[in-house]
């Protein structure tokens, strides 16, 4: 059975494959690298293997599980910036910001609930404002969170006049997992931001996309992704040591 890149000690060459595929799309799309952020997206995976791809320059890491972040933050070193990508409950919202001082970003946020509940959180513990995606629902799927399509707008208007201690940054989707209808999930995203640009006055410059994983990135930076979330090219397969939050 094949030893997975971070049990074999290859994150680090498997994110420089990653780093170097992310290159040639935005080549192929006229786009300049440094416009794309690529998230390491590390769920399930043990410290020793973030500290790998750490150890080789790379400073992002994206989780899903607030029981697995506040667990890995404390070992790691101050300067990553970590992505919270995953389906964020209510009951969940403190104990994340408490345990993870250098948050810079939660991706996740498809409702006004949330919204104010992260707000509150960063006004009481007192640090600097957390940027935050609006996450959309560009598939349909029922198993998939976000906001619809047509509610984009009413969400970030909330975030953007009622939620003083959140930075609106952009928008997040997650293609269909067959990844056939794709292309679509992230048409429909660039969509949204257009409207959300309109909306309340920015440039499209100004509002991020977050879209791509491991099978899909590189097709996703040529329709203009700006940050990437990928894991299993990097880390190998999810390892699922810890139970998944209920």
């Amino acid at each position: 059975m094949a030893s997975s890149p971070a049990t074999d000690g290859g994150a680090a060459a498997s994110l420089n494959v990653v780093k170097e595929r992310v290159r040639q799309a935005a080549e192929r799309s006229g786009r300049d690298v440094k416009e794309i952020r690529l998230v390491a997206a590390s769920k399930t995976k043990k410290v020793s293997a973030l500290r790998q791809v750490y150890d080789a320059g790379h400073r992002c890491f994206g989780e899903n599980y607030v029981q697995e972040i506040v667990e890995k933050a404390p070992q790691l070193p101050e300067d990553i910036e970590w992505h919270f990508i995953g389906n964020l409950q209510s009951n969940k919202v403190k104990p994340l910001l408490a345990g993870v001082p250098n948050l810079a970003y939660v991706e996740t946020v498809d409702d006004e609930k949330i919204a104010n509940l992260l707000d509150r959180a960063v006004e009481k513990i007192g640090r600097k404002p957390l940027k935050v995606f609006v996450e959309v629902n560009t598939s349909g799927e029922t198993s998939k969170f976000g906001v619809e399509p047509p509610l984009c707008v009413d969400l970030v208007k909330h975030i953007v006049t009622k939620c003083p201690n959140l930075e609106f940054c952009g928008l997040m989707t997650i293609g269909m997992l067959d990844y056939s209808s794709t292309p679509e999930n992230f048409k429909t995203l660039s969509n949204c931001r257009s409207e959300v640009c309109t909306a309340i006055g920015i440039s499209e410059e100004q509002c991020e996309l977050s879209m791509g994983m491991t099978a899909d990135f590189e097709r996703a930076i040529e329709m203009g992704s700006t940050t990437v979330r990928v894991g299993t090219a990097i880390f190998g397969p999810r390892e699922y040591p810890l139970k998944e939050e209920q």
